[in-house]
């Protein structure tokens, strides 16, 4: 037989898992320095318009 599980008790875990996740992302997205990230964001538009130079154009446009 399975033990039981408390409801109210892993609603709390699962919401203290949440929390602690989202604040992860928030350190991530709020502790870098303006500079690295701007410098992440030009990397990233410079990379996608390399890659739609290099696009071929189809004649029967697909």
């Amino acid at each position: 037989m399975t033990k039981p599980v408390n409801l109210r008790q892993y609603r709390k875990r699962k919401q203290r898992e949440d929390k602690a996740a989202a604040a992860e992302a928030n350190r991530v997205k709020h502790g870098t320095p303006k500079a690295v990230s701007d410098l992440a964001k030009a990397r990233a538009e410079m990379a996608a318009k390399t890659l739609d130079g290099h696009r071929r154009d189809e004649p029967n446009g697909q």
